[in-house]
């Protein structure tokens, strides 16, 4: 073996020891979050329903409405740990690589959606020449669920909505899905958090959800040796792209 390849071996020894040391740490943190701070949730769920227990009719509206707080907040991070929890396995599972069709794909998902809307109107565009790509189907599957979920919602003030899929190759054996929409688009100051875990640049209020979909996009894409990026402005809808490797090189 030549001292060149030798070289060779270690470097990836010792990657691959990084790798599992990398892994174990997520196992570690997922337990955690799995057991540890739900258990701390529970704790919490219990000693309120005591209080609301002893206290019975005679508790102030006002305590009650602290408790009701209370008991509303612990929900809400038991939900952001369920959500942390998926993310994290996202780093594990392993891929089911296979020739995707992201055209037919991405029309299987939109006829889902479609069903739900009842009478709004929603004009779906997406290209028919999509290259085949080289991916795991079911993420794939779950990063055109969020992504055309994310246009449908945040274009429900529009008469009627647009949402288009476009595709470009990009010459290094990949190419660039785009989802484009006509919502109400974002201050691109702040574009850098949408694929942060529970960032939202729109408020509860305005738009349900934890801000969990474009971290597991990301999560997602970059599984894939992709990467994600958005752009969009206020009131002028909002364009991801995300890059997959093609499936076969385009000349």
């Amino acid at each position: 073996m030549s001292e060149e390849s030798q070289a060779l071996m270690l470097e990836n020894q010792r990657l691959a020891r990084e790798l599992a040391l990398a892994r174990a740490g997520l196992e570690d943190f997922t337990y955690s979050v799995s057991h540890d701070l739900r258990a701390s949730l529970r704790h919490v769920n219990a000693y309120v329903k005591v209080i609301e227990e002893e206290l019975g009719e005679q508790a102030p509206p006002e305590l009650r409405k602290h408790l009701a707080t209370v008991g509303q907040a612990a929900a809400q991070m038991g939900r952001q740990i369920d959500a942390l929890t998926e993310l994290s396995r996202l780093a594990r599972v392993e891929l089911q690589g296979s020739v995707v069709d992201c055209g037919q794909l991405a029309r299987d998902v939109a006829a889902s959606l479609s069903l739900t809307l009842g009478e709004r109107m929603v004009e779906w565009q997406i290209a028919p020449d999509i290259a085949p790509v080289q991916a795991d189907a079911g993420l794939i599957r779950q990063v055109f669920e969020q992504l055309f979920a994310n246009a449908l919602k945040f274009s429900t003030s529009r008469a009627s909505a647009s949402i288009k899929l476009t595709w470009a190759a990009q010459g290094n054996g990949f190419c660039a899905l785009t989802v484009s929409d006509n919502g109400v688009g974002f201050n691109p100051q702040y574009g850098g958090k949408l694929f942060q875990a529970f960032q939202r640049l729109h408020s509860a209020r305005e738009f349900e959800g934890m801000g969990m979909g474009l971290a597991r996009v990301r999560k997602i894409v970059e599984r894939h040796g992709g990467s994600v990026s958005a752009h969009g402005a206020l009131g002028a809808g909002c364009r991801v792209s995300f890059t997959l490797p093609l499936a076969v090189p385009l000349a």
